[in-house]
């Protein structure tokens, strides 16, 4: 099997975190890199394949998760799961998710939970169905949170009120966006660019914290929402032209 590499606040500049590996004098890697640091003192783990192969997992405990989930103290959460290119096909991904339930189970937690969806930037339920995962909570846009509960107890449960936080951002185009992915100061450009495009008002938010997180974002995935006149647009990264084509413009 593969090797997979621990990443820690004292090895993350030689390893990295996977994203925008070529950019490492962005802001937008320089942001991630920091947000890393404050999230390495809250517990968050982070594991690559080693030796050329491509692919990571990030999870952490369920009470600092930057997801939009609740009642998740005595689970584990996992952020991201990629495994791209040749590496697919290989087992990996099953590899990189045993890396989060061992480290669960060995620090006492009930089971991990997973945001799962079939769109861009969501972990497949086809990765995790069929290995103890079951859905405890749904909501719009295909969105489902999975389970692999350890012992008996009660589940997390998404946060809610996704209208009505999208509702709160008011007219105009407005961003809601994390450093937890170092894409997302392109995706707020390309969003800035529209709105300038169509002459609506534009806000980029940037949420700061895990608690800001839950109480504002109007999708369980949380780390990014494009919001149109209270409505939410998209949860993923989108270009330009995407966006304008959804306004009709």
């Amino acid at each position: 099997m593969v090797e997979i590499v621990t990443v820690t606040a004292e090895n993350v500049d030689t390893y990295g975190f996977f994203c925008k590996m070529s950019a490492r004098k962005s802001a937008a890697w320089q942001a991630k890199r920091a947000w890393l640091s404050d999230r390495f003192a809250e517990g968050l783990q982070l594991r690559l394949l080693g030796e050329g192969e491509r692919g990571f997992i990030e999870f952490m405990p369920g009470a600092k998760s930057w997801r939009a989930i609740e009642d998740a103290d005595a689970f584990v959460v996992i952020h991201c799961l990629w495994v791209v290119g040749k590496s697919r096909g290989k087992g990996y991904a099953k590899a990189l998710v045993d890396q989060a339930e061992i480290w669960a189970r060995g620090h006492g937690f009930r089971g991990v939970a997973a945001l799962t969806g079939s769109g861009n930037w969501l972990i497949s339920p086809g990765v995790l169905e069929h290995r103890g995962y079951d859905c405890v909570d749904q909501a719009e846009n295909g969105f489902e949170l999975t389970v692999k509960s350890f012992s008996g107890g009660g589940m997390p449960r998404l946060s809610g009120g996704w209208h009505t936080k999208a509702e709160a951002c008011g007219p105009g185009l407005t961003v809601l966006r994390t450093a937890q992915c170092p894409y997302l100061e392109d995706a707020a450009a390309h969003a800035r660019r529209a709105a300038k495009k169509l002459r609506l008002a534009f806000t980029d938010r940037v949420i700061e914290t895990a608690e800001d997180l839950r109480a504002l974002s109007p999708s369980p995935y949380g780390t990014y929402a494009l919001v149109h006149d209270g409505k939410l647009l998209s949860y993923h990264y989108l270009q330009e032209a995407q966006i304008l084509e959804r306004l009709g413009a």
